[in-house]
C-alpha cells in the first residue's frame, strides 16, 4: 500500500514538474514573440516617417522629423542605461529620472501623432513652436543623460586598464630580474663551533690539547691527593668460586667434599 502511494506522489509531481515546465516555455515563447513584433512595429513606423518626411514638405514632415528624433534619443539613452545599470549600482537614480522624462516622452509622441491627422494646416503651424521646444527640451535632457553614462563607463574602463598595465609592468619587471642571489659566507667567531651550550660557562686556564680527554677516575681539588678506595663487597654477594684465566691449576680452591 505505501509502495501505492509512493508511486503516485511520483506521478503527481512529475507532472507538477513538467506543467511548470511548459508554463515557463510558453511564456518565453511569448515574450520572444512580442519582442518581435515590437521591433517590427518600430521599423515599420520608423520607415514610414522617413518616407512622409521626404515626401511631404512643411507641417507634416517636420513633424515626421520631431517624431524621429525624439524615438532615436529615447531609445539609445534606454539602451545605455539598461547596458550599463547592471555595472554600476550607482545609475540607479538615472534610471528613475529616465521613467520621468520617458512619461513626458511618450505624452509628447502621442500629441505629435495627433497632429499628423490634424485636417487643419494653420493650426499646426501654430502649434509646431511648441512642440519643436518640447521635443528639443527631452531629447537635450536624454541626450545629456547618455552623454554622462558612456563617459562614466568610459571613464571606468579606462581607469581599470591604467591598473592593469601598472600590475603588467611590475610583474615583467620582476621576470626580467634573473640576476642570481649569492650565498652568504658563513662567519668565522672568536668562540668553538658548535657554540657552547646553553647553561655551561668556559674554563680558565689551560685548555686540554686536541684529541685528548680527561681521565676517567680525575679529580679536581682536595680529593685529588686521595687514592681510590676498592669497591667493597655488597651484602649477599656469592663468592667467587670459578677460577680465574690468571690462576694455575694447582692454585685452584678444591671444592670441599661432603663427609655426609
Amino acid at each position: 500500500m505505501e509502495a501505492i502511494w509512493i508511486l503516485l506522489l511520483l506521478f503527481v509531481l512529475i507532472m507538477l514538474a513538467g506543467v511548470y515546465a511548459a508554463v515557463r516555455a510558453v511564456r518565453a515563447a511569448k515574450r520572444g514573440i512580442d519582442r518581435t513584433v515590437h521591433q517590427a512595429r518600430r521599423t515599420v513606423e520608423e520607415t514610414r516617417l522617413r518616407a512622409r518626411q521626404f515626401a511631404q514638405p512643411g507641417a507634416a514632415g517636420e513633424l515626421a522629423q520631431l517624431r524621429l528624433s525624439l524615438r532615436g534619443s529615447m531609445r539609445a539613452t534606454s539602451q545605455a542605461l539598461q547596458a550599463a545599470a547592471p555595472q554600476d549600482q550607482s545609475l540607479s537614480e538615472s534610471l528613475v529620472l529616465f521613467q520621468r522624462l520617458s512619461a513626458h516622452a511618450l505624452d509628447l509622441e502621442a500629441d505629435l501623432k495627433r497632429l499628423e491627422q490634424e485636417p487643419d494646416k494653420s493650426r499646426l503651424a501654430a502649434l509646431l513652436p511648441d512642440l519643436r521646444q518640447r521635443t528639443e527640451r527631452i531629447t537635450h535632457s536624454a541626450d545629456s543623460l547618455r552623454w554622462a553614462v558612456q563617459e562614466r563607463t568610459q571613464r571606468f574602463a579606462h581607469d581599470d586598464l591604467d591598473s592593469l598595465n601598472r600590475e603588467i609592468e611590475m610583474e615583467a619587471g620582476a621576470l626580467r630580474h634573473w640576476t642570481a642571489v649569492e650565498p652568504e659566507e658563513p662567519r668565522t667567531d672568536a668562540g668553538s663551533w658548535p657554540p657552547p651550550e646553553a647553561g655551561t660557562r668556559p674554563e680558565t686556564g689551560a685548555r686540554p690539547e686536541a684529541g685528548s680527554r680527561p681521565e676517567a677516575g680525575a679529580r679536581s681539588g682536595p680529593e685529588a691527593g686521595r687514592e681510590p678506595e676498592p669497591p667493597r663487597p655488597s651484602l649477599g654477594a656469592r663468592p667467587q668460586t670459578e677460577p680465574q684465566a690468571w690462576q694455575k691449576p694447582w692454585q685452584q680452591s678444591r671444592r670441599p667434599e661432603n663427609t655426609a
